[in-house]
C-alpha cells in the first residue's frame, strides 16, 4: 500500500471521522474543516475518486475499502500521538488534536511501534475513540449519542468528538470525560 501525501491523508482522516459519527462527508463540511474553498475540495474529491479511495453517495462521499484502510492507518497514528501528548508529555485533552495533526504524517512504522509500546498498547485516544490496530482493524461497538438518551436514562460516556477545543474545555469543567457515568435528569428545549 503506497503512502499518500499529507493533504490526501487529511481528507481521508476527516471523511473517516465524519463517517464514524454517522454524518455525511459533504463538500461544504470538508471545505469548512479543511479551511478550503468548496471548488478546491470538489477537485480533490475527484482525484480521490480516481485513485479509488472514495465514491460518491447521495450526500457527499464515502470511503472505499482501500480509502477506509488508509484512513484508519492515519487515525491510528493520530490517536497514538494524542495519547503520547497527554499521557507522557502532559498536554491537556483539549490541546492535543492540532499537535497530533502535525505529528501523524511523519511517524515511521518503527516509531509507531515504539510509541504504542511505551504507552502500554492503549485501546482509545484521550477522547475515547478506539485506536485501530496495526492492520487498521477497529472493534465496532453499539453506542448511541448522549443526545439520543431520554430523561432518566443512564449511560457511560464512551467518546467525545475532539474537534472543538472550547467545547472540550467546557465538558472538562463539568467533569464529562470518557468512562464517566451519566444520568439524564431532564432535557431542555431547543436541543439542549
Amino acid at each position: 500500500m503506497t503512502k499518500e501525501s499529507p493533504r490526501i491523508e487529511e481528507y481521508l482522516e476527516y471523511i473517516y471521522k465524519l463517517q464514524e459519527i454517522h454524518e455525511s462527508a459533504t463538500t461544504s463540511k470538508l471545505a469548512e474543516r479543511l479551511e478550503l474553498s468548496p471548488s478546491s475540495v470538489s477537485e480533490m474529491l475527484k482525484q480521490l475518486e480516481q485513485k479509488g479511495l472514495v465514491t460518491y453517495a447521495e450526500k457527499g462521499v464515502v470511503l472505499t475499502e482501500e480509502g477506509e484502510l488508509k484512513a484508519r492507518k492515519v487515525i491510528r497514528k493520530h490517536r497514538l500521538s494524542e495519547r503520547l501528548l497527554t499521557d507522557i508529555l502532559g498536554f491537556k485533552w483539549d490541546k492535543v488534536h492540532e499537535e497530533a495533526c502535525r505529528l501523524e504524517h511523519d511517524i515511521s512504522p518503527e516509531m509507531e511501534d515504539k510509541i504504542e509500546e511505551k504507552l502500554g498498547n492503549p485501546k482509545t485516544c484521550p477522547h475515547g475513540y478506539p485506536i485501530p490496530d496495526k492492520e487498521g482493524l477497529i472493534i465496532q461497538d453499539n453506542t448511541v449519542k448522549l443526545s439520543e438518551l431520554k430523561a432518566n436514562e443512564k449511560g457511560v460516556i464512551i467518546s467525545v468528538f475532539e474537534e472543538n477545543s472550547e467545547m472540550l474545555q467546557y465538558l472538562g469543567s463539568l467533569g464529562l470525560y470518557p468512562q464517566v457515568d451519566v444520568e439524564i435528569k431532564s432535557i431542555a428545549p431547543f436541543g439542549g
